[in-house]
């Protein structure tokens, strides 16, 4: 770990930029999912507790360095007040007032929260005369915001070379749990990669080969590996122009002794609906007018024997279209065994990626995981094994 935490630096009186991800979702004016704003409340708190000042900053949609009224940040205050317990500084420009003479009107145990940084084309540019602008206003940078690490811009990357810099909670929490994952996990690791196409996911592929005992690989990406290696998968959805990386991607994982887990059997159907008719067939006998919409029980029981002698699982994707009946059967057999392990102590379980938490939150395990990632991007790209410019700002 070469990034300090809210331990290491002195707060007391100072004033604590503080990057948070609070792009939730809106609608009607008021915010629908409040979890990302929840996440950075211990991160406040502490910087309450130690006598600091947080300013909170943060973008919102994608206003591409205009002004957009509609992605004011002001529509995140009340749920960022229900969250902290107390009211929020929101400083806009009305009146003529400046962040600066807001931050500078502060009183302790104050939470202030800047507008949408997007609005500076400076932001995304990680432009130095924005990161500068921003600097000035602080004494202390603290970056809460795992979920935009992977990019480059002036809120994560150039303001942390400007002022002494710190993880906050949720960042510390998060690179920890990734890096019980994958940086130094306890063997045997299993890894879950799901999702429709193999192309999205090459690189996370072909760096986990490499460092993962067990690969399990769903959705319509194991019809790509089924396809690659003979199999018929009728009309089921598959990159049938990546046989060669497929196979290449077996090869790779043979040489580091990672074992590939494919279906063994599938359930099919000739429509995509919910309730549609099924059968559970051998993967070789996949009708040429179907489609594989899941991982057949024989499939599910050697996944869950697996998971059962492992130490260590991350998981990125569901196994079928969890969102219909009954094909959510697979993903959610394998969660309820994720789920046991977990809650026994006997496994860390790591998860992230929007569909990864819809079908965890789906199966009402929510709770079950040692760590569930909110962060879509970037933790993908750290699994990929990329530097992520807002970690490495941390530690340099």
């Amino acid at each position: 770990m070469g990034w300090k935490t809210l331990d290491d630096i002195n707060l007391n009186g100072k004033v604590v930029l503080t990057r948070v991800d609070i792009n939730v979702p809106v609608a009607d004016g008021v915010v629908t999912d409040a979890t990302r704003i929840e996440r950075i409340v211990p991160t406040v708190r502490d910087i309450l507790a130690a006598g600091g000042k947080p300013v909170l900053m943060a973008h919102f949609g994608r206003p591409k360095g205009q002004v957009v009224p509609e992605l004011s940040l002001r529509v995140t205050l009340p749920a960022l007040e229900a969250a902290f317990g107390q009211p929020v500084i929101f400083a806009d420009d009305d009146g003529g007032k400046r962040a600066g003479v807001w931050i500078n009107n502060m009183k302790s145990g104050d939470i202030l929260l800047l507008e949408n940084l997007r609005f500076n084309e400076g932001e995304e540019a990680n432009s130095p005369e924005f990161s500068a602008e921003l600097a000035i206003l602080g004494d202390v940078y603290c970056n809460d915001a795992f979920s935009t690490a992977h990019r480059a811009h002036a809120s994560t990357v150039g303001i942390a070379a400007m002022l002494p810099s710190c993880a906050g909670r949720l960042m510390q929490t998060e690179l920890g749990a990734l890096e019980s994952a994958l940086g130094n996990p306890q063997h045997p690791v299993c890894a879950v990669v799901g999702g429709a196409k193999v192309s999205t996911k090459l690189e996370l592929l072909g760096n986990l080969v490499s460092k993962v005992d067990h690969l399990v690989i769903g959705g319509g990406m194991a019809n790509t590996f089924l396809a690659a290696q003979g199999v018929d998968v009728g009309k089921s959805l598959a990159e049938h122009e990546m046989k060669d990386t497929a196979l290449e991607i077996l090869s790779k994982a043979k040489d580091a002794g990672c074992e590939i887990i494919l279906p063994s059997d599938i359930v099919v159907a000739r429509e995509f609906k919910a309730n549609a008719d099924h059968q559970i067939l051998p993967v070789a006998d996949c009708p040429s007018d179907a489609m594989i919409l899941d991982a057949g029980p024989k499939t599910t029981k050697r996944i869950n024997a697996v998971i059962a002698a492992c130490n260590t699982l991350v998981m990125n994707g569901p196994l079928g279209v969890f969102e219909m009946e009954p094909f959510q059967t697979a993903t959610f057999g394998m969660l309820d065994q994720i789920a046991a392990r977990t809650k026994s102590g006997d496994l860390i379980s790591i998860a992230g990626g929007g569909d990864t938490v819809a079908a965890i939150n789906a199966s009402h395990h929510g709770d079950d995981f040692t760590y569930i990632s909110t962060a879509g991007g970037a933790f993908l790209e750290w699994m990929e094994g990329k530097t992520l410019p807002g970690v490495a700002a941390l530690e340099a």
